[in-house]
């Protein structure tokens, strides 16, 4: 039994690796239990390194150094991959309010780790792990730290009482919010009944009016389309007891029955500009499309072909050439309106009207083999990666900062991953990953990075916490989590009169607390908290890497 004695004392690569996977194998298995119907998940892998730290067990440093930081780039990257395609449509219209408070609450949290920092004499990376651990935020800890070792590569022990920081105020901080969430429940004044709707986007509506404007009477729908102020699609024309589908070039004539798609905000513009909308719910999902007409099917397509990705839908011409109507586009769960404009990438679907022979022949121009989409592109991954660290390697010369500043290892595979899920496609760059895949490379890496970043803060972590010194720190996290919500909860509620879904829904993306959205999403019918959830998280997981950085070397 010696052997087995030596293989896990004995500090080589294969140590190294035994005793992370071990503790990622105990963390994940620990993290399923629930307690008063919580899991913790992966977070559980934080503890567990912790408590493998504390009784002793160690790895090199180097190696446990590059386990863990490359678990850390995996995640950030493939999280930045996964946001990127909603990063900058967040900002537009009802997403600018949101993330406006989201902004506010990172500010409003920041200050007071600040004023707290000064006033009772905690030093700056304490403070910061204090932090993150109350905002639950992993890879913002992993950005402090990097920024600390960048100023002071000897500081070892200075991002270990980070991390041991980070790992006291953690659960507080879990708690913390869903406090925040209860109360909010209690004292909100913007509380509206909500029902239950389709899992679909705001962005499609379909609704059926009679055509009665003059002004529109014998011209084609590209001519309507250019002279109105919304984008729409017209699906079907009812025309002398018959289905059409429609191309660019169709004639629109006085009392026809059209079937438009569009936003759901403007169906009053739509309805002025043809005539009446008629009282059919076609949002239904027991409407039978096909039923409509025998000879017209509902097909899903979806695009598999390199050559599609990044190619406008109107660069196609597949109305025209196959006498088909795309419509809706679903990508990675959300439904977009097809417009001309809209540039296809791969793994989106297609739902497409039309002959069957004609669904075939667009079918085969699109792709439509999904065993093409079960292999990710490894190619692309690893080029972001290597812009990323490359993007995080340079430094740039900040007025008043005496050192240039770099992004690191968490800025710059950020911000990379979200310029690649965002703007790849346009530059025909196969960025696609199904959703299984892309949580497969996050929460691989995520697992490996918390393993290692557990290990390294478990020597002395209990001696900490039950200390006065730990006390203080836990009353310093709680009111870090638990303040700067309910203000920004308050003012949102009061004073942008945003209603206690969305309200729960923004707080909770802003502080990266899915345990206090599943609370939230127990306490109203509907999705409107997930919805506000995803509209400010890629934003505000962005800022609070960039900012623990900034605050990291500038202070």
């Amino acid at each position: 039994m010696d052997w087995i004695i030596e293989v896990f004392t004995q500090q080589t690569f294969i140590q190294a690796v035994l005793v992370v996977s071990l503790i990622c194998a105990v963390g994940l298995a620990l993290g399923k239990i629930r307690i008063f119907g919580v899991s913790l998940g992966s977070t559980f892998v934080f503890f567990t390194g912790i408590i493998i730290g504390h009784i002793g067990l160690s790895v090199n440093h180097d190696m446990l150094t590059v386990l863990q930081n490359f678990g850390l780039i995996l995640y950030i990257y493939a999280l930045g991959l996964q946001v990127g395609p909603g990063f900058f449509s967040a900002f537009k219209k009802g997403g600018f309010r949101l993330n406006t408070l989201g902004l506010m609450l990172i500010v409003t949290g920041t200050l007071m780790m600040l004023a707290i920092h000064r006033v009772c004499g905690i030093s700056l990376p304490d403070m910061m792990g204090l932090f993150c651990g109350a905002v639950t935020n992993t890879p913002m800890l992993g950005a402090a730290q990097q920024a600390l070792l960048q100023t002071d590569p000897d500081n070892i022990a200075g991002a270990n009482n980070m991390a041991m920081a980070c790992a006291t105020g953690y659960p507080f901080g879990l708690v913390g919010m869903v406090l925040c969430v209860a109360i909010l429940q209690k004292t909100s004044f913007h509380r509206r009944p909500l029902k239950k709707t389709r899992n679909t986007s705001d962005n499609t509506f379909i609704s059926e009016y009679k055509v009665n404007n003059p002004a529109i009477f014998g011209r084609s729908i590209q001519d309507i389309r250019n002279m109105a102020e919304c984008q729409f699609v017209i699906s079907r024309i009812w025309k002398d007891g018959k289905v059409i589908i429609p191309t660019g070039e169709s004639i629109i004539e006085e009392n026809e029955h059209i079937l438009v798609i569009s936003g759901k905000k403007d169906t009053e513009t739509i309805s002025a500009l043809f005539g009446p909308q008629e009282n059919v719910d076609w949002n239904k999902e027991d409407i039978n499309w096909n039923a409509i007409d025998s000879q017209l099917v509902s097909r899903k397509i979806l695009v598999t072909k390199s050559e599609i990705n990044g190619t406008k839908l109107g660069d196609l011409r597949l109305r025209n050439s196959f006498g088909i109507n795309i419509t809706r586009v679903n990508r990675a769960g959300i439904d977009l309106l097809p417009s001309r404009a809209l540039r296809l990438q791969l793994g989106d679907r297609l739902t497409i009207v039309g002959e069957e022979r004609a669904i075939e022949n667009a079918g085969r121009i699109l792709g439509n083999e999904a065993k093409q989409l079960r292999t990710p592109n490894l190619t692309s991954v690893f080029i972001g990666i290597v812009l990323g660290l490359l993007l995080g390697c340079i430094p740039f010369a900040l007025p008043g900062i005496s050192m240039p500043v770099k992004l690191g290892i968490a800025g710059g595979p950020i911000i990379v991953g979200i310029l690649m899920g965002a703007f790849g496609p346009r530059f025909h760059i196969a960025t696609y990953m199904s959703q299984s895949a892309n949580l497969m490379l996050r929460q691989l890496g995520l697992t490996i990075y918390l393993a290692g970043l557990g290990l390294s803060a478990g020597n002395g972590f209990f001696d900490t916490v039950f200390s006065m010194q730990g006390l203080e720190w836990i009353l310093i996290s709680t009111s870090l989590a638990v303040v700067p919500v309910l203000v920004v909860g308050f003012f949102a509620s009061k004073i942008f009169k945003t209603d206690y879904a969305k309200n729960v829904g923004m707080l909770c993306g802003s502080m990266a607390n899915p345990i206090a959205l599943n609370y939230a999403n127990s306490t109203v019918e509907g999705d409107e908290p997930a919805v506000a959830y995803a509209t400010v998280y890629p934003i505000t997981i962005f800022l609070r890497v960039i900012s623990a950085q900034i605050i990291m070397l500038v202070l």
